[in-house]
């Protein structure tokens, strides 16, 4: 891999599984027993803003439960170290990619530790429960909610993520399902570029035919090895 200088690195729900978090949509199609519709939409938040604060107030308190596992340790690694240009998107919205050490990093559907003005769109960062009518410390309005991008809303520096695909000579997708868009085409756009792909997964994704090379198993050993190859 001489020849790689720019790397974006795509990480889905299965780098987190191994923490212990749980992953998007389950088997049944649900959500730690939601469908996705209730707790996942602007319509949900609308509909049952109680139900939808409670949802991520638990997932927000989950995460003093967990910790990074080894994939998330090897990608701080390798963002310490990589000379070259690196991007860490990831479509999780805990926060074990940070806690590992982790510095050229997006959150594109945003965090958990983070509320935002629905008014006046201040984000900032929120470690406690935050319960429906929160008042903003900016404008004043009761319109705080959860930093998450539901289904149907734009996800967070498309822009700058887009840029660094079009940049890249190494995209890597790690843990994801390759059925949510738009971050299952970003194999697409990487090998438009001619960027060497490598998926890395437990199981071949929605797209794994999109990728050049299918790793399977689980990320805290592969995550590892392709990060100690790219740095021998």
């Amino acid at each position: 891999m001489n020849d790689i200088r720019n790397i974006v690195i795509l990480t889905g729900a299965g780098i987190s599984a191994e923490s212990g978090l749980a992953t998007f949509r389950g088997p049944d199609g649900l959500w730690e027993g939601h469908r996705v519709e209730d707790v996942c939409t602007p319509e949900a938040l609308a509909r049952n803003p109680a139900l939808v604060h409670r949802f991520y107030d638990e997932r927000r308190a989950k995460l003093a439960e967990v910790k990074p596992n080894a994939a998330h340790e090897a990608l701080a690694a390798l963002d310490a170290a990589w000379p070259g240009e690196l991007l860490i998107v990831t479509q999780n919205v805990d926060d074990l990619h940070e806690r590992a050490g982790a510095k050229r990093l997006i959150h594109m559907h945003g965090e958990l530790r983070s509320a935002f003005c629905a008014a006046c769109g201040r984000a900032v960062p929120w470690v406690e429960a935050l319960p429906p009518a929160s008042p903003c410390g900016g404008c004043g309005q009761p319109r705080m909610r959860p930093d998450i991008v539901f289904f149907g809303e734009m996800p967070y520096e498309m822009d700058r993520i887009e840029e660094a695909l079009r940049r890249a000579d190494l995209f890597v997708s790690v843990g994801t399902s390759g059925a949510v868009y738009p971050a299952a085409g970003f194999v697409q756009t990487a090998r438009h570029v001619g960027a060497r792909t490598i998926e890395l997964n437990l199981d071949p994704s929605a797209g794994s035919f999109y990728f050049e090379e299918s790793r399977m198993g689980p990320a805290s050993r592969l995550v590892p090895e392709l990060v100690h190859d790219l740095l021998a």
